[in-house]
């Protein structure tokens, strides 16, 4: 009979310490560690080789898309604006003067169309050189910050970046995930980010892209999530922790 309790004992402890290992896998599989990102990195540099004229961005400075970041010397550029323009108007002018003297038949229809045809051609000649003194101006392609500053004013500039800038709204939430979870995780459902300090709080994102690839060394792959981040409140490059529900975000 002694014997007979021992063993009953001795086997609820075991059921139990599986019963605890099994909560705790669980728990495991629950959430995932994860990795705030910013969802785009950009290197900008000039279309055209040229000197700095002036560069308006330090790092850390928040930037809008379109925004003036830098210029180059632009003398020859202006110059070449303002001459064509000159040409324009002065063709402008020929024309009006002339209109009349067509009307009274004292300049003939070829005369005219050459006048007119040299005005059209004035006018492509003044886009074309305030196009290249667009090319002079360098503006960020995105709303973002400005994480590295690469030259400065009166350096030479070729393909080489001028600033480095990324966009941290929304953040991407890089997880890996291990093989026994394919399946489970699909595109477009909510995912509970809770990032470590100091931004701490939870944060709901949404499954953007789920690899389809596993990757066999590591037995694990890839999934994204899109994490609405206005005002700049996470910071990228913190650790995290995500959870996965099938609401909709």
């Amino acid at each position: 009979m002694y014997r007979s309790i021992i063993s009953l004992i001795l086997l609820c402890l075991a059921f139990g310490s599986v019963t605890a290992d099994n909560q705790n896998l669980a728990g495991d599989r629950e959430a995932l560690d994860c990795l705030l990102e910013p969802n785009e990195e950009v290197k900008l540099s000039s279309q055209i080789p040229g000197i700095l004229d002036s560069i308006r961005m330090e790092r850390g400075d928040q930037v809008k898309r379109g925004q003036i970041v830098a210029r180059l010397k632009s003398g020859v550029e202006k110059a070449a604006v303002a001459l064509a323009q000159a040409r324009v108007d002065f063709g402008k002018r020929k024309l009006v003067r002339n209109e009349d003297l067509y009307r009274q038949e004292l300049i003939s229809i070829h005369e005219k169309d050459e006048m007119e045809t040299e005005h059209r051609i004035a006018e492509l000649e003044l886009q074309e050189a305030k196009e290249k003194l667009k090319l002079r101006t360098l503006r960020s392609p995105i709303n973002g910050i400005v994480t590295e500053r690469h030259h400065s004013a009166g350096e030479f500039v070729g393909e080489d970046p001028v600033l480095t800038l990324v966009s941290i709204d929304p953040l991407n939430v890089e997880i890996i995930v291990p093989v026994s979870r394919i399946g489970s995780i699909r595109k477009g459902m909510t995912a509970i980010v809770e990032p470590e300090s100091p931004a701490g709080g939870s944060f709901n994102g949404k499954v953007d892209i789920v690899d389809q690839i596993i990757d066999a060394a590591s037995g694990t792959y890839t999934v994204r999530v899109k994490l609405p981040n206005p005002g700049h409140r996470i910071a990228a490059g913190l650790k995290c922790w995500v959870r996965f529900s099938e609401s909709k975000f």
